[in-house]
C-alpha cells in the first residue's frame, strides 16, 4: 500500500488510477484534488481562497434567513435554495470529486461523509421546498449543508497555507549559488552565467565572493567558510590541490580554481534534490478524521438504511416516511464541528507557541512532536554559538594573559581571518587599548608576521613556527592538550621563542546543557550529529552528557542517518540551523529550526524556535502534548453531539411522540451543530492556560 503524500491516506498501488511521476518517482493519490495540490500548491491555495470567500458570502445570509424570520415563510425556502445550491455544487464540488475517487479506490474518507451528508440535506430540503406535502415534516436543512461545506473548506485552506511555504525553501537554496562566474577563456577573464561553466573551466574567485561550482584549487591560498554546507564552524584553509565546494564563501585570498562538478552534480544541487525528495516523500500521519470516517461512513449508511427499511416493513409507515428517516440519520451524523476541530486547536496552540517563542507550522507537526523518541541536534550553530571564540590563553615565559591577548590582538588587527577576528574581538571585550603594528604580513595557511616596537612577532599554527624555526618544546604539552579537546591552537612567538599558546573553539550556548538534560529526563534519546571532526564533537558532547555522537558526516549522510534511526522504529526530531541541515530537517518526523539560522532551514522545518533558545525544544514538546489532547477532545465532541442524536433521527421517539418528532429534527441538528462548535472553540481556548 502506498500513501497519498498530501493527505496521508493509504492507496492500493494495484488499483490506484490517480498517479503522477515526478523526477523518476511515482506518487499515488486518493483523489485528483490531492494530485493537483501536490503538483501546484500555490494554484490550489488561490482556488481554495476563492471558494472559501464565495462560501462565506453565501452561507452567512443562508444562516441568517434560517434562524431569523426576515422573509415571509412562503418564499423563505426558495431564497435558501437559491443561496445554498451554489455552495453545494460549486464551492463543494471537490467533495463530490473526492467521494468518486474514494469509491473508485474502495475506501471511505471525509469527502464521502461530507458529500453524502450535505447531499442528503440539500436533496431533502429541495423536495420539501418544491413539494411540501412529500414528507410528513416540513423543516429544511439548507444552512446545515452550507455551514458544513464552508467550515471544512476553511480548515483545508489554513492547512494548505502552512504547507505551501515549504516549497520556498528549495528556491532559497538555489539562490545561494552565484548567478555569474568569472571564467578564464582564451587568456582573458570573462563574466558568464554560472550555467555556462563547464567541467575543466578555469575560474577566478576574489575575497568575499561565493565559489560558483565545485572545483579544485589551481593557484592561491585562502580560508573558505564552508559552514553553510559542511557545518564546520571555523573556515578551512585551502591551497593548491584542495577541493572547494560551490556556494561556500572565499573569505581572504584570491583563488584560481578549475571546475570539477557543475549543474546537478554539485554538492549544492544534491542538497536541493534531497530536500525536494524528503519534502515530497514525507508521509503525514493519517488524519484521525479520515480513519474514523473509514468506519463511520459505512456504519451511518447501515443505520440509516436499517431505519428506513425497519419503518417501512415493520412499522407499516409509507415510503416517504421511511425515506425521511434515512435522510435524517445521514444529516444528523455529519458533524459540522469536525471542520473546525483541528484548526481551532491549532490556531490557539500556535498562538500560544508564538507567545513562548515557538512557531508551529501545522497540525501534522503538533500530532507528531509529542511522540518524539529521539532528538538529533546539529552541533555547529545549534548546540554551539557557530563562531570561534578565545577559550584559553596559556602564557610561557613570564607574560600575563592580558599582555598575551594585547600582543595577539595587535598582530591580528589588520587580519580578515575569522580566527584573527576572534582574537581581536576578545581583546576589545576586555577593553584593551590595542596598538597598531609597524608592518603586517599575512602568510596564507599559516598565520601572520608583524613588526612592533623593534621586534618581530609571529602568530599562527605549527607550519608558521616550523618555517621560522621556532622551537615549540616548552609549549608542546599545552598544544597537545588543547588539540585533544578539539580546539584550534594559535602560537604567539617573538623571534625564535614561543611566548604563549591561545586556544580557540566554538563555545556552547548557555542553555544547551539544560535542554539536553531535560530531554533525557523525559526519556528522549539525544544524539549529536555534525560534519565536524570526531575529536571536536567528543569534546562538545562530553560537556553536555550526550552519549551518542555521529561526526564527519556530509549533508546527504545526515539525511541517511535520520532515515536509519527511523528504520530502528524511532520517531525522530531534528534540530538544526544551517543549509547543510535542510535535508535532515525535511526527512525527520519533525524538523525543528533555530530561528537565527538560515532561511532554508527555517522553511524546511515544521517548528521554528524564534528566540534561539534550546529550552524551547522542551517547551515545544510540552505544548504539542497539550495541543494534541485538545485536538482529540475536539474530535470527540465534534462527533459526540451528532452521534447522540442518531437514534432520534432513526425514529427512536416516534413510538412515543409520533411522526411529528421530525418537525423538530432540523432544530435539533442545528442545536447539535451550534453546541458542538461552541464546545470545540471553548475547549481550544483553554489552551491559553498552558505554561511551559
Amino acid at each position: 500500500m502506498a500513501k497519498d503524500p498530501v493527505c496521508g491516506m493509504f492507496v492500493d498501488e494495484k488499483t490506484a488510477t490517480i498517479t503522477r511521476t515526478i523526477r523518476g518517482t511515482k506518487w499515488y493519490f486518493c483523489s485528483e484534488t490531492c494530485a493537483q495540490t501536490f503538483e501546484k500548491p500555490e494554484v490550489e491555495i488561490k482556488r481554495l481562497k476563492r471558494l472559501v470567500i464565495a462560501g462565506i458570502l453565501l452561507t452567512l445570509p443562508t444562516a441568517l434567513f434560517t434562524w431569523v424570520s426576515v422573509l415571509p415563510v412562503s418564499i423563505n425556502n426558495y431564497v435558501l435554495f437559491l443561496l445554498e445550491t451554489p455552495v453545494q455544487f460549486v464551492v463543494g464540488w471537490r467533495f463530490y470529486r473526492g467521494s468518486y475517487d474514494a469509491i473508485r479506490n474502495r475506501m471511505g474518507n471525509m469527502d464521502l461523509l461530507i458529500a453524502i451528508g450535505t447531499s442528503a440535506a440539500w436533496g431533502y430540503s429541495t423536495v420539501v421546498t418544491f413539494f411540501p406535502s412529500a414528507f410528513p415534516a416540513s423543516g429544511a436543512y439548507f444552512e446545515t449543508a452550507a455551514i458544513i461545506i464552508t467550515l471544512i473548506l476553511l480548515g483545508n485552506l489554513l492547512e494548505h497555507i502552512t504547507k505551501g511555504k515549504a516549497s520556498e525553501s528549495v528556491r532559497k537554496l538555489l539562490d545561494l549559488q552565484p548567478r555569474m562566474a568569472h571564467v578564464i577563456r582564451e587568456g582573458a577573464e570573462v563574466e558568464v552565467p554560472v550555467e555556462s561553466v563547464n567541467v575543466g573551466d578555469a575560474l577566478v574567485v576574489r575575497p568575499g565572493e561565493r565559489i560558483p561550482v565545485d572545483a579544485i584549487v589551481m593557484e592561491g591560498n585562502s580560508a573558505v567558510d564552508q559552514s553553510a554546507i559542511t557545518g564546520e564552524s571555523i573556515p578551512v584553509e585551502k591551497s593548491v590541490g584542495d577541493e572547494v565546494i560551490g556556494a561556500t564563501i572565499n573569505t581572504s585570498g584570491l583563488l584560481k580554481i578549475r571546475a570539477s562538478k557543475v549543474g546537478a552534480d554539485t554538492v549544492l544541487s544534491k542538497i536541493v534534490s534531497l530536500v525536494e525528495e524528503a519534502q515530497m516523500a514525507r508521509a503525514p500521519i493519517q488524519r484521525l478524521a479520515d480513519r474514523v470516517s473509514a468506519y463511520f461512513v459505512p456504519a451511518v449508511i447501515l443505520i440509516a438504511t436499517g431505519a428506513a427499511l425497519g419503518w417501512y416493513f415493520f412499522g407499516s409507515f409509507p415510503v416517504n416516511f421511511a425515506l425521511l428517516a434515512f435522510v435524517s440519520v445521514i444529516i444528523i451524523a455529519c458533524p459540522c464541528a469536525l471542520g473546525i476541530a483541528t484548526p481551532a486547536a491549532i490556531l490557539v496552540g500556535t498562538a500560544k507557541g508564538a507567545q513562548n517563542g515557538i512557531l508551529i507550522k501545522g497540525g501534522e507537526y503538533l500530532e507528531t512532536t509529542h511522540k518524539l523518541q529521539t532528538v538529533v541536534f546539529d552541533k555547529t550553530g545549534t548546540l554551539t554559538q557557530g563562531r570561534p571564540s578565545v577559550t584559553d590563553i596559556i602564557p610561557d615565559g613570564g607574560h600575563s594573559e592580558e599582555e598575551v591577548l594585547l600582543l595577539a590582538a595587535m598582530a591580528e588587527r589588520g587580519s580578515e581571518h575569522p580566527l584573527g577576528r576572534a582574537v581581536f574581538h576578545a581583546a576589545e571585550l576586555k577593553g584593551l587599548n590595542i596598538p597598531e603594528a609597524n608592518s603586517f604580513k599575512a602568510v596564507p595557511g599559516q598565520g601572520v608576521v608583524v613588526q612592533y616596537d623593534g621586534e618581530t612577532w609571529l602568530l599562527g599554527n605549527r607550519k608558521l613556527m616550523a618555517h621560522r624555526n621556532v622551537d615549540l618544546q616548552t609549549v608542546e604539552t599545552g598544544i597537545t592538550e588543547l588539540e585533544e579537546k578539539g580546539k584550534t591552537v594559535m602560537i604567539l612567538a617573538s623571534e625564535k621563542k614561543p611566548i604563549a599558546i591561545i586556544g580557540l573553539a566554538d563555545t556552547l550556548k548557555e542553555d544547551a546543557a539544560e535542554a539536553v538534560t531535560k530531554l533525557q529526563q523525559m526519556k528522549i534519546e539525544v544524539v549529536m550529529l555534525t560534519g565536524d571532526n570526531l575529536r571536536t564533537a567528543k569534546a562538545i558532547s562530553g560537556k553536555l552528557g550526550i552519549n551518542r555522537v555521529i561526526a564527519d558526516v556530509l549533508p546527504e549522510q545526515k539525511e541517511e542517518i535520520i532515515k536509519e534511526l527511523q528504520k530502528e522504529g524511532m520517531i525522530v526530531g531534528m534540530v538544526g540551523d544551517g543549509i547543510n541541515d535542510a535535508p535532515a530537517l525535511a526527512a525527520a518526523n519533525v524538523g525543528i529550526a533555530i530561528g537565527s539560522g538560515t532561511d532554508v532551514a527555517v522553511e524546511t522545518s515544521g517548528i521554528v524556535l524564534i528566540r534561539d533558545s534550546l529550552r524551547d525544544v522542551v517547551t515545544a514538546i510540552q505544548l504539542s502534548k497539550a495541543t494534541v489532547r485538545k485536538i482529540k477532545q475536539n474530535l470527540f465532541w465534534a462527533f459526540c453531539y451528532n452521534v447522540a442524536l442518531i437514534p432520534i433521527a432513526a425514529g427512536a421517539l416516534v413510538p412515543f411522540l409520533g411522526p411529528g418528532v421530525y418537525d423538530f429534527l432540523p432544530f435539533l441538528a442545528g442545536g447539535a451543530m451550534a453546541t458542538s462548535s461552541v464546545t470545540v472553540v471553548s475547549n481550544s481556548l483553554l489552551l491559553n492556560r498552558f505554561k511551559p
